[in-house]
């Protein structure tokens, strides 16, 4: 069952500092856990979520090479640190500092993945969201979709390069 997705409202959620966000995704990214913190904020059920892919909070402002580094990040068997913006079934949007984690089954493969999601501090929310906003222009600039995420995703390689760090190192100094 795909469930519809409101439009951004424009209207910020936040949740407190000592709760946190949990989910847990199969390889093809589909939900198969959500805590009482995801349902309380996102406004789905239990039952809405359970099933759905994991793209369902997905809010538009978020640039498609930050999944794209997040996805590679994992699929290569790491962690990741980053600031996300999502969208509530509402249309309120939340930011959350979130850690992904991939999963591993006895055999040492990846069976899934697990996202624990905190409440950021709003002066690195007021840096991802500007370096989002450059990034998803640059994105937009492209007819083609994929080539837009790709040169995006040279920007932020680029920037990387430039201040000597790595994606981690430069997510957690905001």
């Amino acid at each position: 069952m795909a469930l519809i997705k409101a439009a951004p409202s424009g209207i910020e959620r936040t949740f407190p500092e000592d709760e946190f966000i949990v989910s847990k995704t199969d390889l093809k990214g589909r939900i198969t856990y959500v805590n009482e913190v995801f349902c309380k904020v996102a406004h789905y059920t239990e039952q809405e979520a359970l099933g759905q892919p994991h793209s369902l909070v997905r809010h538009p402002d978020m640039p498609r090479c930050v999944f794209k580094l997040l996805w590679d990040t994992l699929e290569s068997g790491n962690e990741i640190f980053a600031y996300v913006v999502n969208l509530a079934k509402d249309g309120a949007h939340y930011w959350v500092f979130a850690h992904v984690t991939p999963t591993f089954g006895n055999d040492g493969k990846i069976i899934g993945y697990h996202s624990n999601r905190r409440k950021p501090r709003p002066d690195a929310v007021a840096a991802a969201a500007g370096l989002y906003r450059t990034l998803l222009e640059i994105e937009n600039k492209h007819a083609d979709r994929k080539e837009g995420m790709n040169a995006a995703l040279s920007t932020v390689v680029n920037l990387l390069k430039d201040k000597g760090t790595t994606y981690e190192e430069f997510v957690l100094t905001l």
